[in-house]
């Protein structure tokens, strides 16, 4: 696959998608970050900011949000614009990677588990880099599997926890060099 034919896309969030664009830029692959006005952000390279239509596109209820993911949300109206970013960056990426903390009713923390639920209802290669675990998971047969991901598509969502551990920050250089060989 053609580095140049490949897409992130992610939000430019400290931690998690700061690091999937790093490297992106460091493998010569393309990037987009999806934000809106007023979310601070770090990575800067390929921003989209997203209109208010842009971002009623990705709107849910918050209800079905915290049906589907089993907790509820405070800061309804800073999460929801978030929510919508989440739900660009999982419909324009095939396949999605996320690195966070799986739960045991099989959710991931936070906010990240949004575009876990996405990925799984729309039938997207999902994986998880669990840090406590230290591991790779994906979504098969309603369960988590450990392995070991390739970037093989495209197109692919990168997002994540704020809190990236060192570990989680070489599993995703690990990921990228698998894919697209030593930089």
């Amino acid at each position: 696959m053609n580095r140049a034919d490949v897409t992130l896309f992610s939000g430019g969030h400290k931690g998690a998608e700061a690091e999937f664009g790093a490297l992106a830029e460091k493998f010569g692959i393309n990037e987009i970050n999806f934000t809106f006005e007023g979310h601070t952000i770090e990575r800067k390279k390929g921003l989209k900011i997203l209109s208010s239509e842009e971002l009623k596109k990705g709107d849910v209820s918050m209800d079905i949000v915290s049906a589907r993911m089993g907790r509820n949300f405070s800061r309804i109206e800073k999460i929801r614009k978030v929510i919508q970013s989440i739900f660009h960056m999982v419909n324009n990426g095939y396949q999605v990677f996320v690195v966070g903390w799986i739960l045991p009713d099989n959710t991931v923390k936070g906010g990240t588990g949004w575009a876990v639920e996405l990925a799984r209802l729309f039938n997207r290669p999902v994986f998880v880099y669990e840090q406590d675990r230290k591991e790779w998971f994906s979504w098969v047969n309603n369960g988590w599997v450990e392995v070991t991901p390739v970037i093989s598509h495209k197109t692919f969502a990168g997002t994540g926890t704020r809190n990236l551990t060192p570990d989680a920050a070489k599993a995703l250089e690990d990921l990228f060099e698998r894919s697209f060989g030593k930089n």
